[in-house]
């Protein structure tokens, strides 16, 4: 992939799971920590970043 290439909304969805996967174990191993509401955020930002 070259840097003029646009990024494929797809990848932004795939991310966007994983990190729902990840903030979902780590909420449920330690509970509402900071990295917990970080990966939380991420989910919601590629979310975002998807939709629009």
């Amino acid at each position: 992939m070259r840097i003029t290439e646009t990024i494929e909304p797809s990848y932004f969805i795939i991310a966007a799971i994983g990190f729902i996967v990840l903030s979902f174990i780590q909420y449920k191993k330690y509970g509402k920590t900071l990295e917990t509401k970080f990966l939380s955020g991420m989910a919601a930002f590629y979310v975002i970043c998807f939709l629009f």
